[in-house]
């Protein structure tokens, strides 16, 4: 725990923990008085067409930019000081990305008919929303480059200060709609909530008049698209492969009860529990990217490697397990308090969700060496092997247990990724091995 305490104490985290802090408790603040505004005025049918919708976004958003954010702040934050090199990359992030942004649009626009058919059934019109998220989707990218450079250029205090107001007039935006327009209102926020943060986003950068000329056509390098192409395809292979899985199952739950209403509103349980889920898992995806990340990335031998892992496991996982049994013998209460009366059968989907959430966290641990070393073939194949189990997990379980299936082949599948991920490493975890030896198996 001392070298933990540490860590933080000579990283840049001090300088932005209050502020990090804040910004989580806003954004799980606001989920949960969005989520609140579902359940009165939409219910659990609404509930699970907002899930849907919010697959189908995830995965466009990512195309649409390439996949190009996390190899945008690794470059601009090696290349700071370099202004040539420096406008090579944002040049050729900022132009692509936009040209492929523009082309995801087109394509949403002009085959909205198909895409509502496709996410939400062809009994239900919400083709207008589809044209409403192609108008959106450049205004993301642009919020996301921008959100790229700003982190390269390690502006942490903008970023959090526009990600709270962000989340301020989402909610705002959200509520309103919702309360106006009840489910279209709900699939118009989820359609424009993230996209409508660049006009906060436009005034933090008003006066970052000097990116302006380092953004010149000819400076567009194919030399940094290769560079930027693998962190490009892992990113875009899990924005789009879990996703389609989700969309996929909550269509299973939907189509495999023979009353198609009660289908909808399990489908909708299952959607409550996934944002359940997010919410207490943002405390510890916020640790793990602003500190395993970084501490995995400056690591050179397996020693270091495995203290680390085995000094999370000591330190954080007994209080994160101590946090999901508060929540489970707590679950009456947070069903009630998060969404309402007519949710409560989400109650019988905690004990598999938060076993398979406190075995992910194990694994994860672990995987994000994947993304510190870019071992790129281990991280497809391990992704792949986890969506594939869990779709054929689910459609198994889903058959013998109803809803609670699905959430059993969560943690059914984490249990097996974990299997996984501790063979590829059980060198570095657990074999005799030389001082200096490379960290990869």
């Amino acid at each position: 725990m001392k070298k933990f305490l540490k860590y933080i104490n000579n990283n840049v985290l001090i300088k932005v923990a209050s502020l990090n802090s804040a910004s989580v408790a806003t954004k799980i603040i606001a989920g949960f008085l969005t989520s609140k505004a579902i359940a009165l005025f939409v219910g659990p049918a609404g509930l699970a067409l907002i899930g849907n919708l919010r697959d189908f976004l995830r995965s466009a958003q990512s195309v649409a930019t390439l996949g190009f954010y996390n190899g945008l702040v690794k470059y601009i934050a090696e290349f700071k000081n370099n202004t040539l090199e420096l406008s090579r990359t944002i040049s050729t992030v900022f132009y692509i990305g936009f040209i492929s942004t523009v082309l995801v649009s087109f394509l949403c626009y002009f085959n909205a008919e198909y895409i509502n058919d496709l996410i939400f059934s062809y009994y239900n019109d919400y083709a207008y929303v589809i044209k409403i998220v192609a108008i959106a989707l450049p205004f993301y990218a642009l919020n996301m480059f921008t959100f790229g450079i700003l982190n390269g250029f390690s502006k942490y205090k903008i970023l959090i200060i526009i990600n709270i107001i962000g989340q301020i007039l989402g909610l705002s935006v959200t509520i309103l709609l919702i309360y106006k327009e009840r489910i279209d209102g709900a699939l118009i926020s989820v359609a424009i909530s993230e996209s409508l943060i660049f006009l906060i986003t436009l005034v933090g950068v008003a006066n970052q008049r000097s990116l302006i000329p380092l953004l010149q056509v000819k400076h567009i390098s194919f030399n940094y698209l290769k560079k930027l192409s693998s962190f490009s395809v892992m990113a875009i292979f899990s924005a789009i492969l879990l996703p389609i899985v989700a969309l996929a199952i909550r269509s299973y739950i939907i189509e495999s009860n023979d009353n198609e209403v009660i289908g909808m509103q399990e489908a909708g349980y299952w959607e409550a529990m996934n944002r359940i889920s997010k919410y207490y898992l943002m405390f510890v995806s916020s640790l793990l990217t602003l500190y395993i990340l970084p501490r995995f990335s400056e690591i050179d031998n397996v020693k270091e490697f495995r203290s680390e892992v085995f000094n999370f496991y000591k330190t954080i996982i007994p209080i994160f397990g101590a946090g999901l049994l508060v929540i489970y013998l707590l679950r009456r209460f947070i069903v009630a308090l998060v969404f309402s009366e007519e949710f409560e059968p989400v109650q019988e989907l905690f004990l598999w969700q938060l076993l398979g959430d406190f075995v992910k966290v194990l694994s994860i641990v672990i995987a994000y060496q994947f993304l510190a070393k870019k071992m790129f073939w281990h991280y497809i194949i391990t992704e792949a092997f986890s969506v594939i189990i869990l779709y054929f997990m689910s459609i198994y379980f889903i058959d013998i247990y109803g809803v609670k299936g699905a959430n059993i082949a969560h943690f059914v599948t984490y249990v097996l990724y974990y299997g996984l991920i501790l063979l590829i490493f059980s060198t570095s975890l657990f074999g005799v091995i030389p001082e200096e030896h490379d960290v990869e198996d």
